[in-house]
């Protein structure tokens, strides 16, 4: 297929596939005529690659994937080095859902601070332009 019908079936855009083709993720294979040319194991590994983007990985954590997957294995967290990847990223999230956590409570703390020292009944004043 070429690059046209890859985006299309990939979901993406032709402008990306050439960049994973220059990051060395996409392969580069070329028709007689010039045009690039892809295959199903190609469009895996696009598959591949936008998943793990869409989980939060950045696009050189999925390296070790595709890497896997042009190996020939069935899945692209088969290889050790993938399994590497994904513990790095739970490791990440982690320090991430703590740092929501705290956040969360310092929130909830001017919240509750905020509740009980605002006058229950006061009438909003507002002086916008001048009137009343």
């Amino acid at each position: 297929m070429r690059i046209g019908e890859l985006a299309e079936r990939a979901g993406v855009s032709t402008r990306t596939l050439r960049y994973y083709e220059s990051r060395g993720l996409l392969p580069g294979r070329r028709a007689v005529n010039g045009y690039r040319v892809y295959g199903e194991d190609d469009l895996r590994l696009v598959e591949q690659i936008r998943t793990l983007q869409d989980f939060g990985f950045g696009l050189e954590e999925t390296r070790p994937f595709v890497e896997c997957l042009r190996a020939g294995y069935p899945a692209g967290d088969s290889c050790p080095a993938s399994l590497e990847v994904y513990r790095g990223k739970l490791v990440e999230l982690d320090a991430l859902i703590g740092r929501l956590r705290t956040v969360r409570a310092q929130v909830e703390a001017q919240l509750l601070r905020a509740a009980t020292e605002a006058p229950e009944a006061a009438e909003p004043q507002c002086n916008l332009g001048g009137r009343p």
